[in-house]
């Protein structure tokens, strides 16, 4: 099972509002503007700062 398509449209990363691409094969969301990626577990986007990860250079 994957994420929501729903919850997916409506979701914006919390730090930057930036629209967010799913990657299922990755288990991540990344923010298309500021490169965050936030986990997914158990198919629950975790969207919190602290839990995501920065982008590499």
């Amino acid at each position: 099972m994957a994420v929501d398509k729903e919850l997916l449209e409506i979701l914006v990363c919390p730090s930057c509002h930036g629209e967010i691409e799913y990657r299922q094969d990755e288990e991540v969301i990344v923010c298309t503007k500021c490169g965050l990626r936030y986990p997914v577990r158990d198919d629950i986007p975790v969207m919190l700062i602290e839990e995501a990860e920065k982008p590499t250079a």
